[in-house]
């Protein structure tokens, strides 16, 4: 039996970073799905949790399906907006609530009324808000801002995240109340290279999307490409596995998928399925450059030396913390003032560089949410404030 999960159809087609299709094919895939339709059967709150692009909004997607609820289904990413505005955003406001409200408006809670909502990224609302939510949950109603009238909700809350909230509640950065209610049912989903019988079905349902759009006869993966396919280990998941396919279908010759049509640029410090015994992938079944990048050469902040020296395989986790802990007597002997700014300053560029730039990894080997980096970004002169504000979404509606 093999299930496959979609996202709704658009004439447009935008580009994403979500996940647009989840194949169950794998038998660890299908038991997940049948302990996923067996929670969406309850009224309970949902924690989905699972890395960047495995498909945690097709599994909300899915258990508001199953779960019956004749109301809409409202997808927020957390992360999408800054601390002033997501309260409004979630919860509503009254006209003259704030300098530019004009006008009352509903937030999202009461958009999802009588249906499903879906808050991505939970790990980046601040705590503030955190208290806010706990409370709409237990009294399930909302009251808006500048208002003193409750409005009641019938809402099913569905929240996903890909940081260890467990952690986060440790470190003080996530309300432990607010865990434990979200976490009434959790859901793991785990990344593509744990479920490798998905990946060849996945990659011949986006031959099909992709082959359409592109005007073409039906094209196969041969025996080479899904080798190539199935050696390599996924840092990006689906949403990767979707970029992937599309190259090569623009490239291969003849209606054929060959190895040397499969573009795969391995993540550095990304463990690899060539490390744990199988046979490395990349370009016609070789190893990729570390280097290699698809426009060439490597530049500015994705040059190799704008990334730590990895310490060597041998040193293990203590023997690290030992040595950090002696360039920190080192660097405390020196009396310097500004230690605490200087030692700060050196973690949020290493993790910045050893994430590839990228906010959502760097937030993750951190274990703190994408808010609280970009505040240690733009501290530390990595992103200027313009930038960050231009990066964000118009809309976190799906």
């Amino acid at each position: 039996m093999e299930k496959l999960l979609t996202l709704p159809e658009t004439s447009s087609a935008p580009l994403s970073i979500r996940a647009k299709a989840l194949v169950f094919h794998d038998p660890g895939s299908l038991s997940l799905l049948g302990d996923v339709e067996r929670i969406a059967r309850s009224d309970a709150t949902v924690l989905v949790m699972g890395e960047t692009g495995t498909g945690k909004e097709l599994i909300a997607r899915h258990i508001h399906h199953v779960s019956g609820r004749r109301g809409p289904f409202v997808a927020v990413n957390c992360g999408a907006f800054s601390e002033s505005l997501i309260d409004a955003e979630l919860f509503g406001h009254e006209s003259g609530a704030f300098t530019g409200a004009s006008q009352a408006r509903s937030g999202w809670f009461e958009a999802a009324n009588g249906g499903t909502l879906f808050l991505d990224e939970i790990g980046d609302l601040p705590m503030a808000l955190q208290v806010k939510l706990l409370r709409v949950l237990q009294e399930r109603q909302v009251v808006r801002l500048g208002s003193r009238k409750a409005i009641p909700l019938d809402v099913r809350l569905v929240a996903a995240t890909n940081i260890d909230l467990a952690r986060a509640v440790e470190a003080q950065h996530f309300r432990a109340d607010l865990y434990y209610r979200l976490s009434v049912a959790s859901v793991r989903l785990p990344p593509l290279r744990e479920r490798p019988a998905d990946i060849v079905p996945l990659a011949r349902h986006f031959v099909n999307v992709y082959r359409t759009r592109l005007s073409l006869d039906d094209v196969v993966l041969s025996d080479g490409a899904q080798a190539a396919l199935l050696n390599y280990g996924w840092p990006g998941n689906i949403r990767e596995l979707e970029n992937v396919i599309h190259f090569a279908l623009i490239v291969c010759r003849e209606n054929t998928i060959r190895a040397e049509d499969i573009k795969l640029v391995p993540l550095m410090g990304f463990a690899q399925p060539a490390q744990i015994g199988l046979v490395p992938g990349g370009l016609g079944g070789q190893p990729d450059a570390p280097a290699q990048r698809a426009g060439g050469a490597l530049t500015g902040a994705d040059s190799l030396e704008a990334r730590p020296e990895p310490l060597p395989q041998h040193v293990g986790h203590d023997d690290a913390v030992a040595l950090l802990n002696q360039a920190l007597q080192a660097l405390m002997a020196q009396s310097q003032e500004d230690l605490f700014d200087q030692v700060e300053s050196a973690l949020v560029h290493a993790a910045f560089a050893h994430a590839g730039q990228n906010q959502v990894r760097a937030a993750k080997v951190l274990g703190i949410t994408r808010n609280m980096l970009r505040t240690q970004l733009q501290r530390h002169g990595l992103l200027s404030k313009r930038e960050d504000d231009s990066s964000l979404p118009l809309s976190a509606a799906a």
